[in-house]
C-alpha cells in the first residue's frame, strides 16, 4: 500500500514516466526498498484502473508520462491526513518461530533465541553504521545530496529502532523461558478432534 500511495504522492508533484518514478521513490527512501520497473508499471496500471492516474504524452525518447487525476490527488490528501493503522493480525515470523520452539518437546528454544539474538544484534550494528554514514553523506555535496541523505537517515532511524526493539523482545523471551521449565511449556500433540471453522481471534 505504501508504494501505491508514495507513487501517487510523487505524481501529485507532476507527471513522470516509469523509470523516473522509480528513481524518485528510491532517492526519497534512501534506496532502502528498491523497486523493480515491473512493480512500478503494475502499480501504475492498477492506479489507472482505479481512475487515480492517466496516461499522458510520450516524449521523443518514447517515455510514456503518467499524470495524476483529481481523484488521485484527493487520495494523496487523505493519505497525508490519515495515520498508518497497525493491524494486529499481521503474522510475525520470528514471534511464531519462538512460540513454536518453546512449546515443542525436544526443541532447545533457548538455543534458538541465542542464535537469533546474535544475528539481530549484528543487524542493529550494521544499521547503526549505515545511519552514521548517512548523516555525513550529504555534507558538503550540495542541497540535493543533503536532502537525499536526510531522507535516507529517517528511514534508517526507523529500521534501527525496530531492530533494537526486536533485540529487547528476544531478551525478554529468554528471561521468560528461564522462569518456566520446559516441561511446563511443552505441548504434546493432541488427539482431540479440532473444531471446524475459523478459530476465534485473540487480538
Amino acid at each position: 500500500m505504501s508504494v501505491r500511495q508514495s507513487l501517487l504522492a510523487i505524481l501529485d508533484q507532476g507527471p513522470c514516466y516509469g523509470y523516473q518514478l522509480r528513481a524518485e521513490f528510491e532517492r526519497r527512501t534512501g534506496s532502502t526498498w528498491p523497486l523493480n520497473v515491473g512493480q512500478i508499471y503494475n502499480t501504475l496500471e492498477r492506479l489507472e484502473r482505479d481512475g487515480l492516474v492517466a496516461k499522458g504524452e510520450t516524449d521523443e525518447q518514447g517515455h510514456v508520462y503518467w499524470a495524476i487525476t483529481e481523484d488521485g490527488s484527493a487520495e494523496v490528501r487523505a493519505w497525508w491526513s490519515s495515520p498508518i493503522a497497525r493491524t494486529t493480525g499481521t503474522r510475525d515470523e520470528l514471534a511464531i518461530k519462538i512460540a513454536v520452539a518453546a512449546t515443542l518437546p525436544g526443541v532447545d528454544a533457548d538455543d534458538v533465541i541465542r542464535e537469533q539474538h546474535r544475528a539481530s544484534l549484528a543487524h542493529v550494528h550494521l544499521l547503526d553504521g549505515l545511519r552514521r554514514q548517512s548523516v555525513t553523506a550529504g555534507d558538503g555535496h550540495g542541497e540535493r545530496a543533503e536532502a537525499e541523505a536526510f531522507a535516507r537517515s529517517l528511514v534508517l532511524d526507523a529500521m534501527v529502532f525496530a531492530a533494537e526493539a526486536e533485540v529487547r523482545w528476544l531478551e525478554l523471551a529468554a528471561e521468560r523461558l528461564s522462569e518456566r521449565p520446559s516441561q511446563r511449556r511443552a505441548l504434546e500433540l493432541t488427539t482431540d478432534a479440532p473444531k471446524r471453522g475459523r478459530p476465534a481471534k485473540v487480538l
